[in-house]
């Protein structure tokens, strides 16, 4: 997923809504008489062209079986929607509906933002999510938003490349030493083994860190502690090395986007590329005609566990439509939804039913078997429970990785950066 996330600022007064009517009693957060039309603003962060046009059509399909609940859709952007929301909390015109995620809404939450959604989902909601993904939105019995999309880190694979070089490409997960003597062996002639898009890398060594049983954090809240060990640094270490010691790794791509890397792996530069699951459905819209890949079985250290960073949708906790916005979401979560706006997006619904219609609607075919398969791996991370993530994230932990990723400091040196920062971030 993409997104960009700076510094919660201090909690400050009641948020008042700009939305009109309502259809309950005060106690649910709702206001008006039963008839009244209400317009409830829903702030998507979708972005795909076939993500925004599945969202439009779950809020066209809601309006028109919903006269007194009309949706209005507005556009929001990932790169924006942290320094927005505290903008919006603190002037009183955040959206009825928040569309963010998992590691983003802890801090609203702590602060009191975020309305408690548990009284208002349907049981027939909360029992389509596992447990281990409604973890990753609660605390004290609360549920601070649902979780709608799940998003996964893989490699992707030229089919001819790797078929021509006798690699095999199945099984159930794909070792960190298989895939750096895939990569080494992969490089020649002024090719490489592979092109990550390493840009923005913390969230991808965050994820993939649980590969190994790297912590980062310890306790929750403000009063969690940095953990930085061996754990922690074995994945950066890994890239590393790869990019250094065994050449195998395109060095430009570590500066680039994930997408901007997409040319390259097209032309035939690398063989191999790591990133987001999403960029499948950059891939069936940008690849050359003929031009065959494939996504290969789950990166797997001492596990294949990844965060479950499910993308998200909340609503504040001082809206006067808390009861409608909830009603709406319960919808956006069934499962026709969930596949439509998984399918567009190429990420992973978090309810098995929206898994299995994906699955049926695509065969499994270009890699969709693989994706969904990782589910299963996809557990609560201790960075979601960190109130000042967001600030460590983009202050301390990405500067340092860039440093190191652009091999201009050493891995003792990262270590200290990452832990010492986290003092200065959370002081």
């Amino acid at each position: 997923m993409k997104k960009v996330m700076t510094a919660l600022l201090a909690a400050s007064a009641l948020v008042t809504l700009a939305a009109c009517g309502g259809n309950s009693d005060d106690s649910s957060g709702d206001s008006g008489s039963s008839n009244e039309k209400v317009t409830l603003k829903f702030q998507s962060l979708a972005f795909q062209k076939t993500t925004v046009a599945a969202t439009k059509k779950i809020v066209a399909d809601w309006n028109a079986a919903n006269p007194n609940i009309q949706v209005e859709y507005v556009q929001g952007s990932w790169d924006s929607v942290h320094d927005q929301l505290v903008t919006q909390f603190q002037g009183g015109t955040a959206p009825d509906i928040i569309h963010d995620e998992s590691a983003d809404i802890t801090g609203f939450a702590n602060q009191g933002y975020l309305a408690d959604l548990s009284p208002y989902l349907s049981q027939e909601t909360k029992d389509a999510v596992p447990q281990g993904v409604w973890d990753s939105v609660s605390s004290d019995g609360k549920v601070w938003a649902a979780p709608t999309l799940l998003q996964s880190y893989v490699v992707f694979g030229n089919s001819a490349l790797l078929k021509q070089a006798g690699i095999a490409t199945t099984g159930d997960s794909l070792s960190w030493d298989q895939l750096q003597a895939d990569a080494k062996k992969l490089t020649a002639g002024g090719k490489f083994g592979l092109g990550w898009g390493l840009k923005s890398p913390t969230a991808t060594v965050l994820n993939l860190g649980m590969n190994f049983d790297a912590q980062f954090f310890e306790g929750t809240g403000r009063d969690a502690k940095a953990k930085i060990g061996d754990p922690e640094l074995e994945v950066p270490k890994r890239i590393h090395a790869m990019a250094y010691t065994d050449k195998s790794i395109e060095p430009t791509s570590l500066t680039q986007s994930g997408s901007d890397v997409l040319p390259g792996f097209f032309a035939g530069k690398y063989a191999m590329i790591a990133g987001g699951n999403y960029a499948a459905q950059q891939m069936v819209e940008q690849a050359p005609k003929g031009f065959q890949w494939e996504v290969l079985p789950p990166l797997k250290g001492s596990s294949s566990k990844q965060a479950a960073n499910p993308q998200t949708l909340s609503v504040p906790a001082e809206g006067k439509h808390i009861k409608q916005s909830a009603q709406f979401i319960d919808y956006f979560m069934k499962a026709e939804n969930l596949a439509a706006v998984g399918q567009g997006d190429w990420l992973i619904p978090t309810t098995q039913a929206a898994r299995d219609a994906i699955l049926k609607s695509t065969g499994g075919k270009n890699g969709w078997e693989q994706t969904l398969a990782g589910a299963g791996e996809l557990t609560k991370a201790p960075f979601q429970s960190v109130e000042n993530y967001p600030k460590w994230k983009d202050q301390i932990a990405t500067p340092a990785l860039q440093e190191y990723l652009a091999n201009k400091t050493d891995l003792e040196t990262l270590g200290k950066k990452l832990s010492d920062g986290w003092g200065q971030v959370n002081s």
